[in-house]
């Protein structure tokens, strides 16, 4: 189970993007995340008129590494650690460390 997952709204806490805000698209594999309009570089195209894409220079989302995004909590305003516990009738789930609250409850 990953403390960050597609769909989570998370906060850029190092690097270049520091304090961006932005959605996970993707998962590349268990340390890299594709997050919406963060880490963006320009990337050169060729156009290929069979497929219909067009030539030019387009804006492309890089992956980052997990260790440098958090979880976005919309109580605090803020980024925050993310833990897991199991609940009374099995489940496990993540909460934030800061408050406890259940994450996407």
């Amino acid at each position: 189970m990953d403390k960050i997952r597609k769909g989570d709204e998370i906060v850029v806490i190092a690097g270049k993007d520091k304090g961006k805000r932005g959605t996970v698209l993707r998962r590349l594999d268990a340390e890299h995340v594709v997050v919406e309009g963060v880490n963006r570089a320009k990337k050169h195209a060729k156009p290929n008129p069979v497929k219909g894409v067009v030539g030019g220079i387009v804006d492309k989302d890089m992956p980052l590494h997990v260790s440098n995004v958090s979880l976005y909590n919309p109580a605090t305003q803020k980024a925050d650690r993310v833990g897991f516990k199991l609940l009374e009738d099995g489940t496990k789930v993540r909460f934030f460390k800061s408050n406890g609250e259940v994450v996407g409850a």
